[in-house]
């Protein structure tokens, strides 16, 4: 179900957002006492589990791990020095600091409150309880509750971290606070509203770009919490409205508060207006939610609101596609690459959310996530540790899941799917044995995100970057903070780049941001954000087309805007931007194979350019084949330049190959080097381990001054010998590749696929494409023709594709597509207006004798 920000507000009248709500009034008091409870106690249940849960052999585990983890930090309270709460943690200066000391409070205070939990220290959950609550009154006093001292550091910490774990703790301790500090909590919620600085008033400002997407549902879901703990039944009325609103569908050409983040209807998901962020944000945003709707269960609060039907939506079009084999993909999680948590621990949480959504939703789809749980379960290469959920009723829940024999595993994706994110410029095609993600980027969409010293060296990461998935590997030897530790930036699969030296902002400006407050530019100013944080491409062109499980994509390569503006001399002389190379690209995604085709590749300023066909990353012990054939069909192993025909590399130690099949340009060029490097290369907080891994590459290499190229390639996962070899004779050719338009054909589908980057009329086999334009057209059965056409600038109101040859009939079509017979063939004009980049589709069939 998909309601739109537009409808879901205006449900909400405006007077509601900043006065209590018509049905706080209406009910009666013992009605909202009752509700207030029940939140309170379903939050208890979430956090602390129940008798019932924890009395679950299954759930033993994850007590142990509270009661453990309660225990460390009462040994750092008692050994605390001066200026400190907990021993390491010195106060006054340090945001983080401030914020784990919280956090480590709130996690004593989770011991007490366990059914079934052993005591975490000496004496009876009192007292203990009664030493976490002597502690949030002295981190109050002495470090937080004076707003003229607060707010140093990152904004987060302030109106989100902090209150997280404040809140959570009054939630817990609520009996005992009453008893023996019956003000603090007051206070405490007082102090939270102050710090609530980008809002208004000390309440949520849906107008404020800081309350958007997973941040707002972050601060509305503590203020339900504060409402319930307080009695402030307008609060959490108000905090609910707020909270409903991230569950609208973003439409881009009527957005509400100029909020660009969150879900789009394509399943895409943006937060900080331009980030492709589903395996970050996107899944903090789906576990809040779904906590909503279980401290909400048995009130009046949420009657009437389809929680459970939108949020699963948002697992089977927005999440699903993204995880492949139990491991969150590396397109959507944007600094969160350079982190040392891996892409199966990110799915861990996107599972936690789906086992308790389960339990809620009506079937089928409740069994439909049930199998979807199991199945991650079985395809996963890591075993998922259910002691890592946030809630023991969860660990239950996933017990009785993978225990109920009559669920069965299944994928909620198809086996085969191509998917366009087009709203946030991302694509992945999936097949038996392997998946394909692909990272663009564009005026909408920013080409990498840097922050707070994460992802130090991300600077390509959105020029067409891709990562390959292999069935049956371990991706940790694949992919995560290894790959980006020991690969070159500017040698990320599938990236255009100079070849230069550029140097991270920590190393340009001696700090985590640049600053320079006079012209705008302090931590987490727009102007931060814009130009350093996680800037926009300047490119015009960055999308594609989708045709069934078959996909078309383009990307005009270009720099990114802090380079625009510092040569229009909008920016400050000390700001440094780098300029990028110049490529136009095309990606189409068939069975067997992807075909990338590349024009127009050369750099303004003069310097040489590497185009990297592919890199992978194995063990030092792995045994790596590299065989191949020359053009002249002479055999050909190991590393070099040489005019290559084809290329196989085969990893012994994983147990994968990939293939290359070199279809037109200049010699590839073959490394395999071992590259030994720290994972703090890449984020600062990481810990200084050290990294060895072999990097294989594969790449086209241009000299300095060398005119604009072209190459064509085809990558071909899980490739033999034998099916590299005969691509000699097809089954690809490549129709056109310029600058212009780049098509192939693909013989044994039946198969044409073309990118029009221009405006004018541009012929690519049977078809006369009115570009700019993404078409995949392909022969089907009895003589029908299935074609799917899309705006790739997402800005256009028609486009018309012409077919050459015998009249044509539409046997269906989506609507705004109109099918009419031209001289010369059959014309396909298409409405493309607000249609943000999706694809429009027909199936076709030559017309009868009387139609002419």
């Amino acid at each position: 179900m998909q309601i739109s920000r537009r409808a879901l507000l205006s449900l909400v009248p405006a007077a509601t957002l900043s006065a209590v709500a018509p049905s706080a009034v209406a009910r009666p008091r013992h009605a909202r006492a009752a509700d207030h409870a029940e939140v309170l106690d379903n939050a208890v249940a979430v956090l602390a589990g129940t008798a019932d849960s924890n009395a679950r052999p299954e759930v033993a585990a994850k007590l142990a791990a509270i009661g453990s983890t309660a225990r460390a930090r009462l040994t750092a309270l008692d050994g605390a020095g001066p200026g400190e709460l907990f021993r390491g943690l010195p106060l006054g200066t340090s945001d983080t600091n401030l914020t784990t000391s919280f956090q480590y409070l709130y996690e004593i205070a989770l011991a007490t409150r366990v059914p079934g939990g052993e005591a975490p220290g000496p004496g009876d959950d009192t007292a203990v309880q009664r030493r976490v609550i002597d502690g949030l009154a002295r981190l109050h006093d002495d470090y937080y509750g004076d707003q003229s001292k607060g707010y140093y550091g990152n904004w987060f910490n302030w109106e989100i971290g902090i209150s997280s774990q404040l809140t959570r703790t009054l939630v817990l301790l609520r009996d005992e606070l009453a008893a023996y500090r019956p003000d603090l909590t007051a206070t405490c919620v007082a102090s939270m509203d102050a710090y609530l600085r980008n809002g208004k008033g000390g309440d949520v400002d849906l107008d404020s770009r800081f309350h958007t997407g997973a941040n707002l549902a972050d601060i509305t879901t503590n203020r339900i919490l504060q409402g319930a703990v307080l009695g402030d039944d307008a609060r959490i009325e108000k905090a609910v409205a707020d909270q409903l609103t991230v569950l609208a569908t973003i439409d881009p050409y009527q957005l509400r508060h100029d909020v660009t983040d969150g879900f789009y209807a394509d399943g895409s998901f943006l937060q900080h207006a331009s980030v492709a962020y589903t395996g970050s944000y996107g899944k903090g945003l789906l576990t809040r939610v779904v906590q909503t709707i279980k401290i909400l269960e048995g009130t009046g609060y949420a009657e009437g609101e389809d929680l459970v039907g939108t949020v699963r939506d948002w697992v089977v079009r927005g999440f699903a596609p993204l995880v492949f084999e139990g491991w969150m993909m590396e397109i959507v999680k944007g600094r969160g690459v350079s982190r040392t948590t891996t892409g199966y621990t990110d799915v861990a949480e996107v599972v936690e959310a789906v086992v308790d959504l389960s339990a809620y939703a009506a079937e089928p789809d409740a069994t439909a996530l049930k199998g979807y749980v199991k199945y991650v379960r079985q395809a996963s290469r890591a075993a998922l540790d259910p002691a890592r959920f946030v809630s023991p009723v969860s660990v239950a829940r996933y017990a009785d899941i993978l225990a109920d024999p009559g669920i069965t595993a299944k994928d909620l994706n198809p086996a085969e799917r191509n998917v366009a994110f087009n709203a946030m410029d991302k694509t992945v095609h999936r097949r038996p044995g392997y998946a394909f993600a692909l990272a663009r980027s564009s005026p909408r969409i920013s080409k990498y995100e840097y922050m707070n010293g994460e992802n130090l060296m991300p600077w390509f990461q959105g020029d067409g970057a891709h990562y390959l998935y292999l069935s049956g590997q371990d991706q940790t030897q694949a992919y995560g903070v290894d790959y980006f530790t020991t690969v070159s930036p500017y040698r990320l699969a599938g990236v255009t780049a100079p070849v230069e030296t550029r140097r991270t902002v920590p190393e340009l400006y001696g700090g985590l941001w640049y600053d320079n407050p006079e012209r705008g530019f302090t931590s987490s100013s727009e102007s931060q954000n814009t130009y350093v944080y996680f800037p926009r491409g300047a490119g015009g062109l960055s999308g594609g087309a989708c045709l069934g499980a078959y996909g078309a994509a383009g990307l005009v390569q270009a720099d990114d805007v802090a380079y625009a503006a510092q040569q229009a001399g909008t920016l400050p002389d000390d700001f440094v931007a780098y300029r990028n190379a110049r490529a136009t690209k095309s990606w189409f995604m068939l069975d067997d194979e992807i075909v990338v085709l590349a024009a127009g590749v050369c750099d303004p300023a003069g310097r040489a350019v590497t185009t990297t066909v592919d890199t992978r990353v194995a063990l030092p012990s792995d045994a790596i084949a590299l065989t191949g054939r020359l053009r002249d069909g002479t055999p050909w192993s190991g590393t070099g330049t040489a005019p290559l025909a084809w290329l196989r590399y085969a990893d012994a130690g994983q147990g994968t190959a990939v293939g290359y099949a070199f279809l037109e340009g200049r010699r590839p060029t073959v490394a395999l080097d071992v590259v030994t490097r720290s994972r703090r290369a890449v984020r600062l907080s990481n810990p200084d381990t050290m990294v060895t891994k072999q990097v294989f590459s594969v790449s086209f290499e241009q000299p300095a001054g060398a005119p604009p190229a072209a190459m064509a390639y085809a990558l071909v996962p899980n490739a033999s010998e034998r099916q590299l070899m005969s691509y000699a004779r097809g089954p690809v050719s490549v129709l056109v590749n310029t600058a212009r338009v780049q098509a192939v054909r693909h013989r044994g589908l039946g198969l044409v696929a073309a990118n029009a980057f221009v405006h004018g009329s541009h012929r690519a086999g049977p078809l006369s494409i009115d570009g700019p334009a993404s078409v995949i057209l392909r022969e089907g059965r009895r003589g029908t023709v299935s074609m799917a056409v899309a705006d790739p600038t997402t800005e256009r109101d028609t486009v018309s594709v012409v077919i050459g040859g015998r009249a044509l009939r539409a046997v269906t079509a989506d609507d705004g597509v109109r099918v009419d017979r031209v001289r010369g063939g059959t014309r396909i004009r298409v409405n493309t207006r607000h249609a943000y980049g999706r694809s429009f589709t027909a199936t076709l069939a030559g017309q009868h004798r009387a139609e002419g």
